[in-house]
């Protein structure tokens, strides 16, 4: 397995991702790459969020191509659902409508890696799927504040805390949306399952199936860190979509497969790591 970085391959360039292609000769591409993060991220660089992450999808299965690879594993995001819809997201809802305008920019450029892998698939015979996933948190996460999803974001802010002796904390918006919650090494199982045992164009959700709303983390995250000074909540940022949460029928049933770990557990696992690991993880971008 091999696992090239950006400093290595800009794949922003289709002659790097041929480049890399041609390096390491892969069977099989599994495309992780993108330039993301939460809300925040994506009202600071909008149009470079749209661009790198649209002609990396295009570029990466392209180089795949002409590579010969014998299957390409396109991921996905929940963002691309509608904005619109609440609820448990199904498959069939992908093309419902655009995707919330806090994420539009980021989720229409995956949903376009889909149909690219559906052209190439009617056109060139390429084996590529789809995986939509849903939030991701655990080892080795991003917590840079510019950068970080909510999950360590929250635990970044609140080890701090506990460390530093604050008595309170800022959290954003009102607590009440509802999201859906993975941890990483069973986001990696499914993949590595999906690969093996899905072929079908459709896209193919990829997550635990429950929703948790921000409050309900921020009370685990707390308790966790040791954290129990006061609760500040800044309304005025945003909320962005009050619920969405991946239906995890269509993925139980082809990868016969649930997620092990419970949310308090990849919790506790990520707060540990990243104590431990507190000062090398804060210099990741």
């Amino acid at each position: 397995m091999f696992v090239p970085r950006s400093k290595d391959y800009d794949l922003v360039f289709f002659d790097q991702a041929q480049q890399c292609m041609e390096a390491f000769r892969p069977h099989i591409v599994i495309h992780l790459a993108a330039f993301y993060g939460g809300i925040w991220i994506n009202q600071l660089y909008p149009g470079r969020i749209f661009y790198e992450n649209l002609v990396m999808g295009a570029h990466v299965m392209e180089a795949a191509r002409l590579a010969g690879v014998e299957k390409f594993v396109g991921i996905g995001t929940a963002c691309s659902y509608p904005g619109y819809l609440d609820g448990y997201l199904k498959e069939d809802n992908l093309w419902d409508g655009v995707p919330h305008e806090t994420v539009v920019n980021y989720g229409l450029t995956k949903k376009m890696m889909a149909i690219q892998g559906w052209a190439y698939k009617r056109q060139y015979g390429l084996n590529a799927i789809h995986l939509i996933l849903t939030n991701l948190y655990g080892p080795w996460d991003t917590f840079d504040p510019d950068r970080s999803h909510v999950a360590a974001a929250l635990i970044r802010k609140f080890v701090e805390a506990k460390q530093e002796g604050k008595s309170e904390v800022e959290v954003w918006g009102t607590g009440k949306p509802v999201r859906e919650f993975l941890y990483v090494e069973d986001c990696a199982e499914a993949i590595v399952r999906a690969a093996e045992l899905y072929d079908d164009v459709s896209p193919l959700n990829i997550g635990c199936g429950q929703g948790t709303s921000i409050r309900e983390l921020i009370d685990i995250v707390m308790e966790l860190s040791g954290f129990d000074g006061r609760l500040v909540w800044n309304t005025d940022k945003p909320d962005g979509q009050m619920v969405k949460v991946l239906d995890t029928t269509k993925m139980r049933q082809v990868l016969q497969w649930s997620p092990p770990t419970s949310l308090r557990d990849g919790l506790g696992k990520t707060i540990d790591w990243y104590v431990a690991n507190k000062a090398t993880a804060d210099m990741r971008a």
